[in-house]
């Protein structure tokens, strides 16, 4: 049996800013956006450019319960890892951009590594693995 993940579910507040965010300060390309009337929702897929495996859905929170976790859906781990294959290009790009790096780049046993946090306030590793980990 051959199986992989196809996406990932990234609860947000609203379709366009998170669209605008992946897009213009991550690069990440827009893979989908197509309305859904029958549930008055969009279907909203991203991916980091380049990229061929899984991809991130952005979800709109659709009550309450669901907004309480937008920022915070690994209770407060750092939640999605982005590999890279020049850290030190994406890192400077990313700053120039105005992403927030909560980390300091650091050089573990396994590559390079920092934290920074999307819009909502989950957090992300910008990570080059050198051990040939993926």
């Amino acid at each position: 049996m051959a199986q992989m993940l196809a996406h990932i579910a990234l609860v947000i507040r609203d379709y366009d800013e998170a669209i605008a965010f992946f897009t213009q300060k991550l690069g990440f390309d827009l893979v989908e956006d197509s309305y859904q009337p029958e549930q008055d929702k969009r279907w909203v897929v991203v991916r980091p450019a380049g990229g061929a495996g899984c991809s991130i859905l952005l979800a709109r929170a659709s009550d309450s319960h669901q907004a309480r976790y937008i920022g915070d859906q690994a209770g407060g781990r750092v939640f999605l890892f982005l590999q890279t294959d020049d850290f030190w290009r994406d890192y400077e790009i990313y700053r120039e951009r105005g992403i927030d790096f909560t980390r300091a780049p650091k050089q573990a046993d396994y590559g390079i590594v920092a934290v920074f946090r999307d819009l909502y306030g989950n957090l992300w590793d910008l990570v080059q693995f050198t051990d040939g980990r993926c």
